[in-house]
This record gives C-alpha cells, structure tokens and sequence, in this order.
C-alpha cells in the first residue's frame, strides 16, 4: 500500500492576529507545499485549515493510505480521542456544555475524513522533524503575507 503523508501547520501572530497555514505533502519521492494566509485569525483556526487545504489537495486513488502529521493536540485529540464523535452527539456542545469552536471547519475536516480515511498522527514541534519544521516556517512566513 503506498503511504501519502500530509504534514499540517498553523501559524498566529497575536491570538487574534494575523494567520498563516501550511501542508507538506510528501509521496513516492515527492514534495509538494502549500500555504495560505487569513488576516485576522486564531492559531486553531490555522491549525483547521492546514489539515484542511492538505487533504483537499490529495488526489484519492485506489490502495492509497494517507497519514495526516501535526504538532496540534487539539486536532490530533479530537480525532484520535473521538471528541469530535462525542461533539455531534452532544449538538456540537463541548462537555462542559459550552459551544464548540470552529464548528465551519471541523465540518469540513469531517466530510474529508469521510471521504479519504485519513489516519493522524502527533508529531512533537519544533523538534527533528524536517518536514513539520518546514509546514511551521511556510505557516509563520504567511503571517507576513497581506
């Protein structure tokens, strides 16, 4: 099975600030990058979109396993930890009963999640990682974008 790995980043400069997202994505000896910027923003919100831009990039084909890396704990937590199961369940309520955050685009992480199977995986920041360390500089470099 050939593996396709997606590493995501999000990038704030203030939280609410400026914002900037980035996905490296990496198969059969292959690099592509991607990243984007948002005026106006949250640091989760980056996180969401990188995972979201990089896996609306994957082109899905037959036996292809795709491996979603981030230093986020919130997104990994959320999908590993079933939260974001027990978030619809609860009318996308948080168990404390307080409204969930960016429910725009966890809808959007799970509609793509239905339709790749993506798995994810924690990787630690700002560490050895090469290519978590460079989603993290595109991410911080389009917080400068206008």
């Amino acid at each position: 099975m050939k593996t396709l790995k997606v590493y995501t980043d999000g990038a704030c400069s203030g939280n609410p600030g400026p914002g900037g997202w980035a996905a490296v994505l990496l198969y059969a000896g292959a690099q592509k990058e991607i990243s984007g910027s948002a005026p106006d923003t949250t640091n989760n919100r980056m996180e969401l979109l990188a995972v979201i831009e990089g896996l609306k990039a994957v082109k899905p084909q037959p036996g292809l396993k795709i491996e979603v890396l981030s230093d986020s704990a919130y997104i990994i937590n959320a999908v590993n930890q079933k939260w974001l199961t027990g978030w619809q369940q609860n009318g996308w309520r948080t168990a404390d009963k307080g409204e969930v955050k960016n429910k725009d685009l966890w809808t959007q992480i799970i509609e793509l999640n239905n339709r790749l199977s993506p798995t994810y995986i924690k990787v630690k920041g700002h560490a050895d990682d090469p290519y978590n360390n460079r989603a993290d500089e595109l991410a911080v470099a389009a917080t400068k974008k206008k």
